[in-house]
């Protein structure tokens, strides 16, 4: 569980995210995240580049982790990221929302 004094860490405003990006998620509805997707981002090194595996039922919402650490460690570190997903139409709608 994310402990109270951090439970502005389930806010997406709270992740240092450009405000463009916040504005995208949150026309999509998003404006929280889950604690268990809050606890992956604040797991040991994780946003640091460590790595990190975790699992869950389909649609509930492995994707936003994974999409939180790639846009960080792009925003931070102006490095490219490789975002592999298992349908072109997911390719398709991630790549349209990403840009």
């Amino acid at each position: 569980n994310v402990p109270e004094d951090q439970a502005d860490k389930l806010l997406l405003a709270s992740w240092g995210l450009p405000k463009e990006v916040l504005e995208k998620y949150h026309s999509l509805g998003v404006v929280r995240m889950f604690e268990w997707q809050a606890e992956c981002l604040m797991l040991g090194q994780v946003l640091e580049g460590k790595n990190l595996v975790y699992s869950a039922p389909t649609s509930a919402g492995k994707t936003l982790v994974a999409e939180l650490l790639i846009l960080k460690r792009v925003l931070e570190t102006r490095k490219k990221a490789l975002l592999i997903l298992p349908f072109v139409s997911v390719a398709k709608e991630k790549k349209s929302y990403l840009q």
